[in-house]
């Protein structure tokens, strides 16, 4: 293929990344900066060099002298833009080669997900009461708000999974609730008594106001509430029990999953009750467990230090 100009080349890819590859605008902007940032080093490192003529010595020349500045994350990001751009041109302009093919990169280091301790979790679990005691809330939006909780913490769902179930998913008597996960696909999920008798009270209260409706958690029309309505919730609830403002409902996830291996679950089972189609996605769980019995090693035993 001919030389073409960058101009040509970033507007050509940009409407492939929106139309084709239907990207976020926020991928888009970080893939197509990405690539704009490689072609000033190319000019100013590789001036015989348009971005049609680099090899897969240039990429990597180019990656070393940014890991210097950036990242292990970011350079990721950065390769993942120049292999998406060469990929492009592969289909779009006939380009013979991928100069991204091949190369080796720093591995990134895996974060730990971080999660709240048993103590920490119930202190959050009784705000909602506590907040309605203080007047602050509706007995109907405190009941809603503990029902929600219960579901985060006592049966390890996704704030996703949670807004979407209907009341016809809750088996009372078997104490289970029929979740759809990722991909459609369908999983039951065991809750506690005290989640049982939470989405109980919550229901008579709800009926009891004239509120009721299909969903579990409904909006104010008739589909179902939107995450990001307990999401706003959680905050005033994290601030009241004086715990991070930055804990998510996927960090109560977290946090049940860890405390469930912490207890001697099974990892198999709690793959499958998380609904990990992947045993290595559960797997990361049983590090947060063995940093902790480290910790404690650490701390307690005689031996534990040089």
């Amino acid at each position: 293929m001919g030389e073409r100009s960058w101009e040509s080349l970033e507007k050509a890819f940009r409407d492939y990344l929106e139309s084709e590859r239907r990207l976020s605008k926020y991928t888009v902007r970080n893939y197509t900066a990405a690539l704009g940032d490689f072609v000033n080093w190319l000019e100013e490192n590789r001036e015989s060099r348009g971005l049609t003529e680099v090899g897969s010595k240039d990429v990597r020349a180019y990656l070393i002298f940014e890991q210097k500045r950036i990242g292990r994350r970011s350079i990721h990001n950065r390769f993942s833009a120049l292999k998406a751009f060469y990929k492009f041109c592969q289909l779009r302009f006939q380009h013979k080669e991928n100069p991204c093919l091949g190369i080796a990169l720093p591995k990134l280091e895996k974060k730990l997900p971080l999660y709240l301790t048993l103590a920490q979790m119930q202190s959050l679990l009784l705000a909602p009461e506590k907040r309605q005691q203080s007047g602050a809330t509706s007995a109907y939006e405190a009941w809603q708000d503990r029902a929600m909780l219960e579901l985060l913490y006592g049966a390890g769902l996704r704030i996703s999974e949670a807004v979407a179930l209907q009341w016809s998913d809750v088996d009372f008597g078997a104490s289970l609730v029929v979740v759809i996960g990722k991909g459609n696909k369908e999983r039951m999920c065991p809750v506690g008594q005290i989640c049982v008798h939470t989405l109980r009270q919550y229901q008579h209260v709800s009926n009891s106001e004239g509120k009721v409706s299909e969903f579990v958690f409904p909006g104010t029309d008739e589909g179902h509430a939107y995450p990001r309505v307990f999401q706003k919730r959680l905050k005033t609830y994290l601030e009241m029990a004086g715990l991070p403002s930055d804990i998510t409902p996927h960090k109560i996830r977290h946090s049940y999953a860890t405390h469930l291996l912490d207890e001697g679950a099974d990892i198999r089972v709690v793959q499958e009750l998380l609904g990990h189609v992947s045993l290595s996605t559960t797997q990361i769980y049983t590090h947060v467990s063995l940093e902790r019995l480290k910790a404690a090693h650490l701390q307690a035993h005689p031996r534990s230090e040089s």
